[in-house]
């Protein structure tokens, strides 16, 4: 197939979103469902490949589909630059929120980490902290 028609396999190779994702994506209509050859096979264009780029980045960046969807502009209406930074800088926030509980998640394995003696005694402070029973 040329460049006007190509496979799914092509589509997710140049993509680089997988096979199952790709239907998937077509079910939840996030990507449209394409044409089909007389044979019954989809075929795609560049523009598919452009829409799943989109996506997987999107996806990537930790965005939810239903914000890619609004994103895409597949609801009522394409959004406006001011609806698409609200969106975004919600995100962000989430994102500022995800690495404040991750810094504190380092900071506690660290600190028991620190604590564990590393010895052959059946008492582990990594156990106790993992458990959430300090000083078992």
């Amino acid at each position: 197939m040329d460049d006007a028609g190509f496979t799914i396999g092509r589509l997710s190779a140049e993509s680089g979103v997988n096979i199952e994702t790709i239907r998937y994506y077509e079910r939840i209509g996030l990507a449209p469902a394409p044409p089909r050859s007389s044979g019954g096979r989809r075929v795609y264009d560049r523009e598919a490949i452009r829409r799943l780029g989109f996506i997987r980045r999107a996806r990537e960046l930790g965005f939810p589909l239903d914000d890619i969807r609004s994103l895409l502009g597949l609801e009522a209406r394409p959004p406006s630059c001011a609806e698409v930074y609200a969106l975004t800088n919600r995100h962000l926030t989430d994102v500022r929120a995800k690495i404040d509980d991750l810094k504190r998640l380092e900071h506690q394995l660290s600190a028991s980490a620190k604590a564990c003696r590393r010895g052959h005694a059946p008492h582990c402070p990594l156990i106790d902290a993992l458990s959430g029973e300090p000083g078992r």
